[in-house]
C-alpha cells in the first residue's frame, strides 16, 4: 500500500479506527450476552481513543506508556475472512472480529517499520500492541467457545 504523505498515512489509519469503532459498537447493541457485549462496548472506547492519538499524534499520549509482549495464538491465521452481518452467529462474530484485529495490526506494523520519526514510530509500536491485546482477547474467546462446542 502506497500513501503520497505521512498525512495520507494518518488519515488512512484515523478511517479504519472510525470503521472499528462503529463496528464494535453494533456488536455491542446486538450481542445478547452480556460478558461480550460489555467486552465490544469497551473495544469501541480504545477504537476511538486510538483516533484521538492518531488525530493528535502528540508525545504526551506517549509519555508513561508500559511496553509489553503480547503472545499471538495466530488463530485468525486458521479462519476464513467473513464479512459481518447483522444476525451473524457468535462464532462468526468472532471471526470477523479476529480477522479485523489482524488487518490492524499489520497495518500498525507496517507503519512502525517504514518510518524514522522517533514519536510516530513509538505510536504505531502502542497502537500495534493495542491491536495485538484485541486480537489475543478475541484469539481466546474463540477458542473458548470452540472449546464448548466440542472441537
Amino acid at each position: 500500500m502506497k500513501f503520497e504523505s505521512l498525512k495520507a498515512v494518518i488519515d488512512y489509519a484515523i478511517e479504519k479506527e472510525k470503521e472499528a469503532e462503529a463496528f464494535y459498537l453494533e456488536l455491542s447493541k446486538e450481542e445478547s450476552m452480556s460478558g461480550a457485549k460489555k467486552l465490544f462496548a469497551d473495544f469501541a472506547k480504545e477504537e476511538k481513543k486510538h483516533q484521538q492519538m492518531l488525530q493528535g499524534l502528540s508525545a504526551g499520549a506517549l509519555v508513561g506508556y508500559k511496553m509489553e509482549w503480547i503472545t499471538d495464538l495466530k488463530r485468525s491465521d486458521f479462519v476464513v475472512d467473513l464479512e459481518y452481518s447483522k444476525g451473524m452467529g457468535y462464532k462468526e462474530i468472532l471471526m470477523v472480529a479476529m480477522k479485523r484485529e489482524e488487518k490492524a495490526l499489520a497495518l500498525y506494523n507496517h507503519l512502525q517499520e517504514h518510518t524514522d520519526a522517533g514519536d510516530q514510530k513509538k505510536l504505531f509500536k502502542i497502537l500495534c500492541q493495542e491491536e495485538a491485546k484485541h486480537k489475543l482477547t478475541l484469539e481466546t474467546m474463540y477458542d473458548d467457545y470452540m472449546a464448548k462446542m466440542g472441537d
